[in-house]
């Protein structure tokens, strides 16, 4: 029998599904990759961690609190603390609400159709009934603008949804690192591996979230609503953060005449995969923030690399930038094989077909994105 990865193809991403079909990775195999790839990924496990808490914090402590000005405090107001915030000496939790609201918009998945199910709606209006119960400002307001609370809801429904699957994704990251540390991670592959092998474990955890309101119980997304964490969380941030994203302020235009943004969100481009690392550090670039939270938690092995490089710690962002794409193309890599409709190894010509057919669609999406760049 001959293989289907044997013929010829025209695809101009053809080695990449090569790769991928012997059970290799998007990221080149090399021990300074795999270096890049744990520590980067160990110090974003530490601000996914915090990422997560907080989320989750404003989701069930915030409800309907409409101007939290100590959202970021996780309940823990203090003077030192107050300081630091204003002195950005802290985590910048402004890029978690950032992901939040780019899954969001771009919607997909389970638990985006289930908050517009009429059940969504008759929970929501039950937990706002309770919230302003004793507000009759409120309520008068709820009655002129009935979408406005319950468009409110949606989004700490999001806060809570992705505060849970960065806690799968933390714990995941720094058990990779660990694992690393122990001498048990070695290749690329192995990377991946770990964290499909994560992915598939936690596939089936619930997506839930209530709010207590009075010292009642409300449930928004009941355990009933059937949302798990694969289906309905990891891939609509895969498809909202690493592939679509969202342009960013003062580098295109968002007038409609200059054309500079799609029409169509599908056909947007402006995820993690294609960014350009460049401007990272520039003012207004939401994943500057997320480069200066992980420069705090670099492993010791991993800032050493970079001190030794070119301009030293001067694009020190930057460079961090580049591994956190490295490490997301392992991410990307283990999700498209758990995905796969068919196994890798299968011997059935009719489902080596299939798999192909479908890695070609993946790699459709990535031919302008950095995948030459981060192997070059």
């Amino acid at each position: 029998m001959v293989s289907i990865t044997s013929k010829p193809s025209n695809h101009p991403l053809a080695a990449y599904i090569d790769r991928l079909q012997a059970g290799e990775a998007l990221l080149s195999d090399s021990p300074e990759n795999v270096l890049e790839v744990v520590g980067i990924l160990k110090s974003y496990g530490v601000v996914l961690d915090a990422y997560s808490r907080n989320l989750i914090y404003i989701a069930e402590n915030q409800f309907l609190v409409f101007f939290p000005f100590f959202k970021y405090f996780n309940g823990e107001i203090s003077l030192a603390k107050l300081l630091r915030h204003w002195w950005h000496d802290r985590i910048n939790f402004e890029y978690a609400e950032y992901c939040m609201k780019a899954m969001f918009w771009h919607g997909g998945g389970g638990l985006d159709t289930y908050l517009d199910s009429p059940e969504f709606k008759q929970r929501t209006k039950q937990a706002i009934q309770a919230k302003f119960k004793g507000n009759p400002f409120i309520r008068a307001i709820n009655q002129l603008f009935p979408e406005f609370l319950p468009e409110q809801v949606r989004v700490l429904a999001y806060y809570s949804g992705l505060g849970q699957f960065w806690r799968v994704m933390s714990d995941m990251f720094l058990a990779l690192s660990d694992r690393y540390d122990r001498g048990e991670i070695k290749a690329i592959p192995q990377v991946v591996e770990h964290i499909k092998d994560s992915l598939v474990a936690a596939a089936n955890l619930p997506i839930t979230y209530a709010v207590k309101i009075q010292g009642q119980k409300y449930e928004i997304l009941p355990k009933s609503a059937g949302l798990k964490f694969l289906a309905d969380t990891a891939v609509p941030y895969v498809e909202a953060v690493f592939f679509r994203g969202t342009p960013f302020h003062g580098i295109v235009s968002y007038n409609a005449q200059a054309h500079q943004i799609p029409p169509d969100q599908s056909r947007f481009t402006y995820g993690a995969l294609y960014a350009d690392p460049l401007p990272i550090g520039g003012a207004g670039i939401p994943p500057t923030l997320a480069m200066q939270d992980m420069r705090h938690f670099l492993p010791e092995y991993l800032h050493e690399v970079y001190r030794h490089s070119s301009r030293g710690e001067d694009d020190l962002r930057v460079k961090i930038c580049i591994s956190f794409q490295k490490s997301m193309f392992c991410v990307t890599t283990a999700a498209i094989l758990g995905l796969m409709p068919y196994p890798l190894n299968t011997d059935d010509p009719a489902q080596q077909k299939a798999n192909r057919v479908y890695l070609e669609k993946w790699m459709d999406r990535l031919v302008t994105s950095r995948l030459r760049d981060v192997n070059s």
